[in-house]
């Protein structure tokens, strides 16, 4: 199924092309995890829910894709400027633990938060430091080749060295010029030469807990180099594609970039770029300090003073795949609300699916229907657009389970395949509450026998006084020519 039409937007080049991997029939992928000093934040959800799909639909066409995501449990610095303390030893020295007891709790936190969304975990999980050698290799590489220089210990990279060759400025457009007028002097950074130099390797003080042997003295890796020298060893000089949060290019990804081409002479050693755009919530930035910011799990439980009730986790993916990566996506109680009684609709509708009738001829084209959802997930993953076309196939489901349209025995394989394997293989969405299902059945069937009973006995008030309470809560009943039904809405 590889001969597909897949389009990708590159950040890079800034425009939309036809997906060309390097290698026919493989993808390789790299994209930047967490650092792991705190609770998975709906930001990281976001992008990797993003990845996750971007992960299924290129599997689904045919590849054999190597998907590698980090983690990062060491060396990012609270400030990008290569100042500040390692998050994790600044989290550590609080709670008066070893640096590795808090990677580990949160390690697995990001992980029950990836499971609740039901993402798929990536082909390789490294961590920079499982990788101490391969990125003090790396940047002994680029000090060879001229690009970096060492001072009392910790190993720079000479940004405008490499700008003279090289676009350092590539990813963002941003004039260089502009970007050293407004960066601010060294003041106490005396070791460095130049206001964009970065570190590639740093000086351990006697304070600092995490920290390795290498040719400089000990010390430990600068944040960026930890995914130039994780992704080079996973998937070679040159990979298809590099992703992330739009908030990583203009410096971790833009270093990356400086990183890769002067240790490696390639010089575009990643085809397409891809950024995820940020979260608001009512229309404003969500941030800690505007006291707007959720976890995943306070969306799950309801806990938040933002929200009005819980949402499923199922309902929250739901959500974010109704807005297309590169867009804003806006929190809301009103929006999540409406996500909530979508995926409600698409869910019932799947549940439907074996159960439809099939009939000589059919009144529905499912050919264009197919054809317009994979025209969607081909433009740049449009999710938007194919949970658009997807509701098509939900009102032929529903006009066909009332009758009001036909399907054939053929057509309806066709539908039932293509819903399936867009619903829940590529977009990643499942049945909740499954292990629920056979005591709401039981107390549904119940509740409509007492509705039937009342009918019989032209009771009719009370009829519809169940039909009513039960919409109110949820439940749509259907009387039909062979009996009542219900749906969840």
């Amino acid at each position: 199924m590889i001969n597909h039409n897949l389009k990708i937007y590159n950040t890079l080049t800034r425009t939309t092309k036809k997906f060309e991997p390097i290698h026919v029939g493989h993808v390789g992928m790299y994209v930047c995890g967490p650092t792991v000093y705190n609770n998975a934040h709906l930001g990281n959800a976001r992008t990797f829910v993003s990845f996750d799909v971007v992960f299924r639909y290129l599997q689904h066409l045919g590849y054999k894709v190597r998907y590698v995501r980090n983690i990062t449990d060491a060396g990012h610095l609270e400030n990008d400027a290569d100042e500040g303390e390692d998050k994790i030893t600044k989290k550590a020295k609080l709670e008066q633990l070893e640096p590795m007891e808090i990677v580990q709790r949160y390690t697995i936190d990001f992980h029950h938060v990836m499971d609740a969304f039901n993402a798929l975990p990536p082909s390789i999980e490294p961590t920079a430091t499982g990788h101490i050698i391969e990125q003090i290799e790396m940047t002994k590489q680029i000090m060879s080749n001229g690009f970096a220089y060492e001072s009392n210990g910790t190993i720079y990279f000479d940004v405008e060295k490499f700008a003279k060759e090289n676009n350092y400025t590539a990813l963002t457009g941003r004039n260089l010029d502009d970007l050293l007028n407004g960066t601010r002097e060294l003041g106490g950074q005396v070791d460095k030469r130049g206001r964009l130099d970065f570190a590639l390797w740093i000086k351990a003080k006697p304070e600092h807990i995490m920290r390795w042997p290498s040719p400089w003295g000990e010390g430990f890796p600068g944040w960026h180099v930890e995914c130039s020298a994780m992704s080079k060893k996973y998937l070679g000089d040159r990979f298809d594609i590099h992703g992330g949060g739009m908030d990583l290019a203009p410096t971790h990804h833009t270093n990356e970039i400086a990183q890769n081409v002067a240790c490696n002479h390639h010089k575009t050693p990643i085809n397409y770029w891809m950024h995820t755009n940020m979260l608001t919530v009512n229309g404003q930035k969500m941030s800690k300090s505007l006291g707007n910011s959720f976890l995943p799990f306070e969306l799950f439980s309801g806990s938040h003073n933002l929200l009005d009730k819980a949402y499923s986790p199922m309902t929250v993916r739901f959500f974010m795949l109704q807005a297309h990566y590169r867009s804003t996506l806006d929190f809301s109680n009103e929006a999540l609300l409406a996500a909530e009684k979508g995926f409600a609709r698409l869910m019932n509708a799947m549940k439907l699916l074996d159960d439809l009738k099939s009939s000589a001829t059919s009144t529905c084209d499912i050919s264009e229907l197919k054809t317009n959802i994979y025209a969607a997930m081909d433009d740049d993953f449009n999710t938007p657009i194919t949970l658009a076309h997807l509701f098509e196939g939900v009102r032929i489901v529903n006009s066909v389970n009332d009758g009001k349209e036909s399907i054939s025995e053929s057509d309806k394989s066709e539908l039932v395949k293509l819903m399936r394997s867009m619903v829940f293989d590529v977009l990643g969405l499942k049945l909740e509450n499954a292990i629920h299902t056979d005591k709401i059945d039981g107390l549904m069937n119940m509740i409509l026998d007492v509705r039937t009973d009342a009918k019989s006995r032209k009771d009719f008030s009370t009829s519809d006084l169940i039909r009513d309470k039960l919409k109110e809560i949820g439940f749509e009943i259907k009387d039909g020519k062979e009996g009542t039904s219900y749906t969840i809405n």
